[in-house]
């Protein structure tokens, strides 16, 4: 069995004995963690969500309530999930093979989002797999996200589409005076933007 010292699990969740929770991990009611599943320190698992074999999650990340995060999906460190949020696994799903046979879990190969740091996936958002959404991104609620999304970005709609940039901070930036650049406005950060890549200016 997994260490859980420092690790807050109540009674109604459900959590694999062999599942790896870093110190200060909690995994709320009727939350389910399964075999294999890798969460750094000091994550927060909500009421009813679901983390799938194997997945890995880096420190501080936050699943909220009824999210579902199937394998293999690999977040990053500070990534926030939204409540009900779906992280899919499936290309093309199907529940029997041409021949009338149930699928088994040898007839497909699951496939997995990718979350890179501090980005945030908004409340029903849909990841459809394989996709990667960028480091600070924010995907906003409801959205569906069918291809990549690149750091920074903000994005919304069905399918997902880039309506602007956010900053480290989560809010939108606002154009600065020169072309290509971009303020955080709780910040005062500034970010430069090159043929649709955005990058944090060194200070």
């Amino acid at each position: 069995m997994a260490d859980r010292s420092g690790v807050r699990i109540v009674d109604s969740a459900d959590v694999a004995a062999d599942a790896q929770l870093g110190a200060g991990t909690s995994v709320w009611h009727l939350a389910q963690v399964r075999e294999g599943a890798q969460l750094g320190a000091n994550c927060i698992i909500g009421r009813g969500a679901y983390v799938g074999t194997g997945v890995v999650m880096g420190d501080h990340c936050k699943v909220q309530n009824y999210a579902l995060v199937y394998e293999p999906a690999r977040l990053a460190d500070g990534v926030f999930i939204g409540p009900a949020v779906v992280l899919t696994n499936d290309t093309y799903p199907r529940a029997i093979n041409p021949d009338g046979s149930i699928k088994s879990a040898d007839d497909w190969e699951p496939v997995g989002v990718t979350i890179e740091r501090g980005a945030s996936i908004g409340a029903r958002a849909t990841c459809v797999a394989p996709v990667t959404v960028g480091a600070w991104a924010t995907v906003a609620a409801g959205a569906v996200v069918v291809k990549d999304v690149p750091a920074y970005a903000l994005v919304a709609g069905v399918p997902a589409r880039r309506l602007g940039w956010v900053g480290e901070a989560g809010h939108p930036l606002v154009a600065g005076e020169e072309p290509g650049d971009w303020v955080c406005p709780v910040t005062g950060e500034h970010y430069a933007e090159s043929d649709g890549i955005l990058f944090k200016e060194n200070v």
